[in-house]
């Protein structure tokens, strides 16, 4: 029976006109098992389970799909994960509480939240070692560069702003004001409107980046944890609500909340925006959900503890 399901959940997914969903993968940081799943998108499978150790929390794939970097906080590491090979290429001490994690969109720079020391960790991906630390707000968590990489946004919850960073000088420039204890920070393909899952508020803000400012909230469920977009909508993971609130990206108004498993942390958008990916972390099941009809469509099983807290997904083609 479970061959059945998965195979026409299979289906499902690689109906016409879904093929980038088909040709993509998620890494599932599966925080109380230790190890980073690969999820064949394609299949609803999961495709390899690789060791990291030290409660692997936070992911970013690189643009080119080569690489996967996981924060584990425990052990105060990054750890390289080779994508394709599914082998660890490489880890990295970078001290403290190393939680969110992004690349720059030429690859060359990866960003680490260190949530102990008000602080972004800065790696040389070349090199992979450790180059130097940039002042930001209390308890930085989530992390975003705009597509042009020159600005870096971190959402520093316990300071209840969001500091903007030129990855230039490795400078704080800004710090922008949002609602209560923001932790996922997304920013939109144009990098023009970040937007900030606010854990404490029950709300996102909306950023205009180049005015710096905070320009709306919307109302989601409780405890919002990180923030997805396509199709001209926000989609956000409510952790006790379990379900997914979605909003209209240009009247900033609620349209709907779809259940899904229990506690909701890491949310992604597929590359052709007919997909929203979700990890659950109590249920322990990767949700999918379809972001044009707005309902769950499937669900693949994980190890213990899913977070994917960051840019988990992989295209493949």
């Amino acid at each position: 029976m479970r061959t059945l399901v998965l195979a026409a959940l299979a289906a499902n997914l690689c109906a016409a006109g879904f093929g980038s969903a088909c040709a993509e993968e998620a890494f599932v940081t599966n925080q109380l098992s230790d190890n980073l799943m690969v999820v064949d998108l394609a299949t609803a499978r999961s495709v390899a389970t690789i060791p990291i150790g030290g409660k692997p929390a936070g992911v970013a794939v690189s643009a080119d799909g080569r690489f996967a970097y996981v924060t584990s906080p425990d052990a105060k590491a990054v750890t390289v994960v080779d994508a394709a090979t599914r082998q660890v290429a490489g880890r990295i001490d970078v001290g403290g509480g190393p939680l969110g994690i992004a690349v720059a969109p030429d690859g060359k720079t990866v960003y680490v939240a260190d949530w102990y020391a008000a602080a972004v960790r800065v790696i040389d991906t070349a090199t992979r070692s450790f180059t130097g630390s940039i002042a930001v707000g209390a308890s930085p968590s989530g992390l975003a560069v705009t597509p042009d990489g020159r600005l870096l946004l971190s959402a520093d919850r316990d300071d209840d702003g969001v500091s903007v960073v030129d990855t230039v000088t490795r400078e704080r420039k800004a710090i922008i004001k949002v609602g209560t204890r923001p932790f996922g920070v997304t920013i939109d393909a144009e990098g023009r409107r970040a937007y900030t899952a606010n854990v404490g508020s029950d709300d996102v803000s909306v950023i205009d980046i180049a005015a710096g400012t905070e320009i709306a909230r919307v109302p989601v469920g409780m405890r919002p944890y990180a923030v997805a977009l396509t199709l001209g909508r926000g989609f956000v993971t409510d952790q006790y609500g379990g379900t997914v609130s979605v909003f209209d990206l240009a009247t900033l108004k609620p349209v709907k909340r779809i259940n899904v498993g229990d506690y909701p942390e890491g949310i992604a958008a597929t590359a052709d925006g007919k997909r929203i990916i979700v990890a659950c972390w109590e249920s322990n099941t990767l949700d999918i959900i379809d972001a044009a009809e707005l309902k769950k469509i499937g669900e693949v099983k994980t190890g213990d503890g899913p977070r994917a807290f960051g840019a988990f997904l992989r295209r493949t083609e």
